[in-house]
C-alpha cells in the first residue's frame, strides 16, 4: 500500500513540475510575439474607428504611413510627375473650407533668405495670440523642435500637410481630428526664430510648395479653389540648391590661413572686421602671435 501511494505521489509531483515548465513556455513564446509596430496608443474604444488598420488616416493611399516621430514626411522624386499635371482640390462641400491662420502681416516670403531657402511664409503675431488651422484634418506632428520651435503639423485629405512653427503653447494632440479655424496653439518664439511670428508651411508629399500659390496674405482667403501640381511647381528647388551651395562656398571663404607676415590686425582689416572679433571666434588673445599655416576662421 506504502508503495502505491508513493508511486501516486511521485506521479502527481511530476504531472504538476510538467505543467508549470510548459506554462511558462507558452507564456515567453506568447511574449516574443508581441511586438508594437504602432508609434502612439490607440484606446480599446477608437480600434472600431480605425478598423484595425491606417486606411482611415488622410491621404493613406498617397503616403502609406502615419508617421508621428519625424516631422518632414519622406519625400517623393519630382520625376515621376513627368509633364503630368495633377489638380488637388482644397476643400469640398463637406468640409468648413479655409481659415486664415492669423491674420498678420506677412514679414518673410517664401524663397531665398540670407543665403539659405526660406520653405514658408512668416505672419506676424505677439506672442500668446491664437492660431488656427487652415483645413480640417488631423494632427500627425506635434512636438518641440529644434529649429521649428514648438511645431504642429496637420494632414489633409488631398495629400497636403501645412505646418504652424515657434508657437508658444499647443493645444492639440498626434491624432486629433481639427476642422479649419479651430484654436490649435498660441503664437510664440520658440526654436530657432527672431522675434514673436508664426512660420507657416504648405507641403505635398514632403516637398515645400509656395503658399502665395493659394493663398493671398493680404486678402486671408483662398486665390483658387484647386492646385495645380507639376515639375513646374518645384522650379524653386535649383535656386534653393544654387543658394545652399553658395552658402557652403561662402563658409570655405571665410576662412584665412596665416601666411609669412601676417598680423591680427591685417588680418581684420583685410575682411572688414575687427582683431576682438577674431579672437573671440578664434578663442585667442588679440596679443597672440601667429604661426604659418594657421587657419583663421573670420
Amino acid at each position: 500500500m506504502k508503495k502505491i501511494i508513493s508511486t501516486v505521489f511521485v506521479f502527481s509531483f511530476l504531472y504538476s513540475a510538467f505543467a508549470i515548465k510548459s506554462n511558462s513556455v507558452l507564456i515567453v513564446t506568447a511574449e516574443k510575439e508581441i511586438t508594437d509596430t504602432i508609434p502612439f496608443v490607440i484606446d480599446e474604444d477608437e480600434l472600431s474607428d480605425y478598423s484595425d488598420s491606417l486606411v482611415s488616416f488622410p491621404a493613406y493611399d498617397l503616403y502609406c504611413n502615419w508617421d508621428t516621430v519625424h516631422t518632414h514626411s519622406a519625400k517623393f522624386d519630382i520625376a515621376d510627375l513627368k509633364d503630368d499635371v495633377k489638380e488637388i482640390a482644397l476643400y469640398d462641400e463637406s468640409s468648413c473650407g479655409y481659415v486664415h491662420p492669423f491674420s498678420g502681416n506677412v514679414t518673410s516670403g517664401f524663397g531665398p533668405r540670407r543665403k539659405r531657402f526660406h520653405y514658408g511664409a512668416d505672419i506676424d503675431l505677439e506672442t500668446g495670440d491664437a492660431v488656427g488651422a487652415a483645413f480640417d484634418g488631423k494632427v500627425r506632428i506635434a512636438k518641440t523642435s529644434k529649429s521649428y520651435g514648438n511645431v504642429i503639423v496637420i494632414r489633409h485629405n488631398n495629400g497636403l500637410e501645412t505646418y504652424y512653427a515657434h508657437l508658444s503653447k499647443m493645444n492639440v494632440e498626434v491624432g486629433d481630428e481639427v476642422f479649419a479655424g479651430q484654436i490649435i496653439g498660441l503664437g510664440g518664439n520658440t526654436g530657432k526664430s527672431r522675434g514673436s511670428h508664426l512660420h507657416f508651411e504648405v507641403r505635398y508629399l514632403g516637398h515645400p510648395i509656395d503658399p502665395t500659390e493659394i493663398i493671398s496674405f493680404t486678402e486671408h482667403k483662398l486665390v483658387t479653389d484647386t492646385l495645380c501640381v507639376s515639375k513646374k511647381t518645384f522650379d524653386y528647388i535649383v535656386e534653393a540648391k544654387k543658394a545652399a551651395s553658395k552658402n557652403k562656398a561662402g563658409s570655405k571663404a571665410r576662412v584665412h590661413v596665416v601666411k609669412k607676415g601676417d598680423t591680427l590686425s591685417a588680418i581684420a582689416r583685410k575682411y572688414h572686421t575687427t582683431t576682438k572679433a577674431i579672437s573671440k571666434k578664434n578663442g585667442i588673445k588679440t596679443t597672440s602671435k601667429l604661426r604659418v599655416g594657421q587657419r583663421i576662421r573670420l
